[in-house]
């Protein structure tokens, strides 16, 4: 019996029994429990049962628990001094928790129904986290999640039914490992969660909730929304793609959602929504890798678990000038620099990274998935380069102006929400020089 995905799921939510008490100390001990189990359960997988974990699984768990603890962390000096909020912040502590446990439950899960009821479960917690810096634009960017994502996970569902009509059991390694594949309904299958987890996922054209609610989202649960949610949604998404391949569909759907995405960042002038685009891009970039196997779900892996702290850093780091200056609008803030060196190194860091700027993991990710795509599609390989250094160009110039241009006389916001976000900058340049590393030995 595998004790460790119980403990994984229970952690959090232990964490909620003290409510009442110290739920922010229980919260960051929760954290750090799943962090360490996350990286235990490697020595145990693979592994499947009432639980199914492999290595691709266990990339998503470290992601996942390791931003559940750095929001955490983060959350305590943000939280604190924010004057009108639309949740307490017990009650925050306790939604982020919760949040966490299902990503965790959709993680571990061995069954395609499961995975389903804990996306569900994850829209249900976050979606109060969104107005927890309460106002008229959070309350409408969190009905506007709550609509469309329930509307996308209804077509999900019809997915799973399906899966369970041709296979008589929604066991995801006996469908994935003993069943043939290339029948039409799995095909039926494979396109309906497309556009079910799509919407998750941030496909293009379900994606229209993602700026909204990262824009207006507390900067810790952007970073969670941004860092793990979607990779999660893309986990349970390309399960179902493993019944059946259908590289056709969703290539090109990852081809068209990258240039979408690449074309509304350049004109974005709030530096949160341009973020937002920023990981649909990146979302999109490895679905791509999914999509096509082989070398390009390892380019996939590289670029999700870099990105799961690189775009965390950023959104911490916009939490921090948000903080600082109270605007959001790119064109009023300049000068960081002078005021705010570490959140000015943080935020360039990471928007380096997440932009896949060498030697960071991200440009390590999309080279393998663009090497694949050379191969495969030099159409498809075109169009994306195109819109990868649209994408690079937007963010970095716009980060450079935020930080260089004029001067501020704005102040750091403390040392925690600060040191989380340079740490979080910091993992994804080392994991980058790593990767690059064993690149390069390999070669030689």
């Amino acid at each position: 019996m595998h004790i460790f995905p119980y403990l994984i799921i229970a952690a959090p939510i232990i964490a909620c029994a003290f409510y009442k008490w110290e739920i922010r100390a229980a919260g960051i001990a929760a954290g750090v429990a799943d962090v360490i189990l996350s990286v235990m359960i490697y020595f145990q997988s693979p592994f499947h049962g009432v639980f199914y974990v492999d290595f691709t699984s266990w990339i998503f768990l470290v992601m996942v628990s390791s931003i559940y603890l750095a929001s955490t962390i983060y959350s305590l000096n943000y939280m604190k001094d924010i004057q009108v909020r639309g949740i307490s912040e017990k009650t925050y502590y306790a939604l982020l928790n919760l949040f966490s446990a299902s990503m965790f439950f959709t993680l571990l899960m061995n069954n395609y129904g499961f995975m389903w009821v804990g996306i569900e479960a994850t829209t249900i917690c976050s979606a109060l986290l969104i107005i927890g810096e309460k106002s008229d634009v959070s309350l409408e960017a969190a009905w506007r999640y709550i609509i469309l994502v329930s509307a996308g996970v209804a077509f999900a569902f019809i997915s799973i039914i399906l899966i369970y009509y041709q296979f008589h059991t929604l066991n995801v390694y006996d469908i994935i490992h003993t069943n043939p594949a290339g029948g039409l309904l799995e095909r039926i299958i494979v396109a309906i969660a497309l556009i079910g987890f799509g919407t998750k996922t941030g496909v293009f054209p379900v994606h229209t909730w993602l700026p909204d609610a990262h824009s207006e989202a507390p900067a810790p649960v952007s970073a969670m929304f941004s860092g793990v949610l979607l990779p999660v949604a893309l986990y349970v998404l390309y399960r179902i793609y493993q019944i059946d391949p259908f590289p056709l569909l969703y290539t090109w759907f990852a081809v068209i959602s990258i240039a979408v995405s690449s074309l509304f960042l350049a004109y974005q002038r709030n530096y949160k929504r341009m973020f937002a685009y920023s990981t649909m891009e990146n979302m999109n970039m490895a679905l791509l890798g999914f999509a096509m196997g082989g070398v390009g779900v390892i380019g996939a892996l590289l670029l999700l678990i870099t990105h799961s702290f690189a775009k965390s850093g950023a959104f911490f780091s916009s939490g921090n000038i948000m903080k600082s200056t109270g605007k959001k609008n790119i064109d009023e803030i300049g000068g960081l620099w002078k005021g705010m060196p570490w959140t000015s190194t943080s935020l360039v860091f990471s928007s380096m990274a997440a932009s896949g700027a060498p030697p960071f993991g991200v440009f390590i990710g999309e080279f393998f998935i663009l090497s694949a795509l050379a191969g495969q599609n030099i159409i498809q390989f075109s169009i994306v380069i195109f819109f990868v250094m649209t994408a690079f160009i937007g963010v970095n110039y716009n980060i450079s102006s935020m930080v260089f241009r004029g001067s501020s006389e704005n102040s750091e916001p403390g040392w925690l929400m600060t040191g989380t976000a340079i740490a979080c900058a910091a993992i994804s340049l080392l994991i980058g020089i790593f990767l690059l590393g064993g690149y390069v030995n390999a070669l030689v």
